[in-house]
């Protein structure tokens, strides 16, 4: 029995088929009936005419189409005809192949990277057979020659199969497919998982960087480039800096701190040390062993701070007297100074039967902060 020659019907295009051949032809037109409202998968061929690949694979998908004729559907659609439909699924090249269920696409494959390969080894094989013979004196002759030979190869030499040279091939379906460079250059990036402190910093390369205090506690990754640090939670940026050495030491965005620490935001270490040094020497040990002993020293800010601006009620000479009292019973914060202060112990600080001395400070002596 004949099958009709479905071509001839009215109305819209329907699939053409050779009259040995088990796999349809489809175009944009009889793509989603035959495709994507068809009720078994169907895989489809992306196709050109004169692509050696293509002829190599078609008589297996013959053989498939027959073996599994009434399970699975096989046809054939030409991207050079039908430019945007093969581009609607990316396909740029053929053979490409692409199986659909139910209207959707459950796998495709693009060409595979070997051939591309192989077009290279065969144009460098036919450089080097025309240009065996030359002798040339400099890289620039080389590259002259070769630039001469390639805009032969690309623009004069008509490829048979398709009857066009290579130069309109890549006007006519590469040249659309390109997309601009990125506006900015491509950066290295190394991802890190951390977690931020109970101060709210992360620590990368012996360094301290803040995010919003909210996060503290929480596991963060962290995008380091040579100038950067991007720190993100659950896939949302948190906070930015600019990259500083390992030197151990903080960077804080005010907005990041909790508002009873943005009164603090001015301050630094050696601001502290200049403040604590000129109420006293014994206030100036205490306030360094303070922020020696803190994990950050930041986190001593508060107690050198407070101790500092006890000075206001109780003047520098009793303070710097509580601190010596405080370093002789091991005491490292505010409020134990602010007791002895209260208690009026600073004026015995003396009675104990402890010889009074001077802290020493030495070029030599680094204290503890110097070794963490």
């Amino acid at each position: 029995m004949l099958r009709p020659n479905r071509s001839k019907n009215k109305g819209h295009r329907m699939t053409t088929r050779n009259d040995h051949s088990m796999v349809a032809k489809v175009d944009i037109a009889s793509f989603e009936i035959e495709v994507l409202k068809s009720a078994k998968p169907v895989l489809v061929n992306f196709s050109m005419k004169g692509c050696a690949p293509c002829e190599r694979i078609a008589p297996f998908l013959e053989e498939i189409a027959t073996e599994l004729a009434g399970k699975v559907k096989i046809v054939k659609l030409d991207i050079v005809e039908n430019p945007e439909l093969a581009a609607q699924y990316g396909v740029r090249w053929a053979p490409g192949l692409a199986i659909f269920k139910g209207g959707e696409v459950a796998d495709i494959a693009a060409p595979k990277t070997e051939l591309v390969e192989a077009a290279v080894r065969i144009v460098e094989r036919w450089l080097l057979g025309r240009l065996r013979h030359r002798i040339f004196y400099s890289l620039a002759e080389v590259n002259a020659a070769i630039g001469e030979l390639l805009h032969d190869l690309n623009d004069k030499r008509v490829l048979r199969r398709v009857g066009v040279t290579r130069r309109q091939l890549f006007e006519e379906l590469d040249r659309p497919a390109l997309r601009p460079l990125p506006v900015e250059r491509y950066v290295f990036a190394e991802w890190r998982i951390r977690r931020a402190g109970l101060d709210y910093h992360v620590e990368i390369e012996r360094h301290y960087y803040s995010v919003p205090y909210r996060f503290a506690r929480e596991q963060v990754e962290a995008r380091i480039t040579a100038n950067t640090i991007e720190i993100f939670h659950k896939g949302e940026r948190i906070a930015a800096h600019r990259r500083s050495s390992g030197n151990g030491k903080h960077t804080t965005i005010p907005d990041h701190m909790p508002s009873a620490h943005r009164r603090f935001a001015d301050w630094t270490i050696e601001r502290i040390q200049r403040e604590a040094s000129a109420m006293g020497p014994d206030v100036a040990l205490l306030c360094e062993r303070i922020l020696a002993d803190r994990p950050h020293p930041e986190q001593g800010f508060r107690a050198c701070l407070g101790i500092i601006r006890l000075n206001k009620s109780f003047g520098r000479d009793r303070v710097n007297a509580a601190c010596g009292r405080a370093l002789e019973i091991g005491a490292r914060t505010y409020g134990s100074v602010r007791s002895i202060l209260d208690n009026h112990l600073d004026r015995t600080a003396a009675s104990n039967g402890a010889a009074p001395h001077e802290p020493i400070h030495h070029a030599n002596i680094r204290g503890p902060r110097y070794y963490h």
